[in-house]
């Protein structure tokens, strides 16, 4: 049985990588001149499309793996790669291209499905958080962990959901310097979760290493 600090872990590591903070100022450009129901709308198709993508993931993660030949172990250092990549691009407070790159998101400005591209799709529901969910429901066997991990991404989803409802309010009391102090923070913290992914992986690829 997962003591209850593995599921603690992963939702503050979910958290961390989808890090809503850092698409505040990208929701709000996006938005800019919505009225409070159409950003409202928008919201709910983000979250929504968030959750479905990474529950997919994390259930069809193994049977894909498998059809591409791919062992867990292997998609472990590759996901901690990816992670990492993101987390030093945190700390530098740079644009994160490994979640979207500009031209996705000019593209979106002049289209009404910005709530789907790039918001939820690769801006949070991207490679990191998609390879974290992926991983972390092959911890465990056990009948019960596949339940916790998805409801674990659905609380994640209602954070986040509150998050950017709050997004005008939080933007305006912190400002791009407390929103930049967070992300490096956050980076931090996606760091430390990337190395200890990539180790694991690496532990199962080599034994020798344990």
């Amino acid at each position: 049985m997962e003591h209850w600090t593995e599921y603690t872990r992963f939702l503050t590591a979910l958290m961390v990588i989808l890090d809503p903070f850092a698409a505040i100022p990208i929701f709000l450009s996006l938005t800019q001149g919505y009225n409070q129901t159409e950003r409202t709308r928008v919201i709910f198709i983000t979250i929504v499309t968030v959750a479905l993508v990474l529950i997919a993931a994390s259930i069809s993660g193994e049977s894909l793996l498998k059809t591409l030949g791919t062992s867990l172990a292997s998609f472990r250092v590759g996901g901690g790669i990816v992670l990492l990549l993101m987390a030093l691009a945190m700390l530098r407070a740079q644009s994160d291209k490994v979640k979207t790159s500009p031209t996705e998101k000019a593209a979106a400005e002049t289209k009404e499905t910005i709530a789907v591209v790039p918001l939820a799709i690769p801006l949070l529901a991207g490679p990191g958080s998609i390879s974290t969910v992926i991983i972390e429901m092959h911890r465990s066997s056990a009948a019960y962990h596949q339940v916790m991990v998805i409801l674990c991404i659905l609380f994640t989803c209602i954070l986040l959901w509150t998050v950017l409802r709050l997004a005008s309010s939080i933007g305006k009391a912190l400002g791009p310097i407390g929103l930049n102090i967070l992300h490096r923070l956050f980076g931090l913290i996606l760091t430390s979760i990337a190395i200890e992914i990539m180790a694991n992986g690496l532990r199962e690829l080599f034994p020798v290493l344990s």
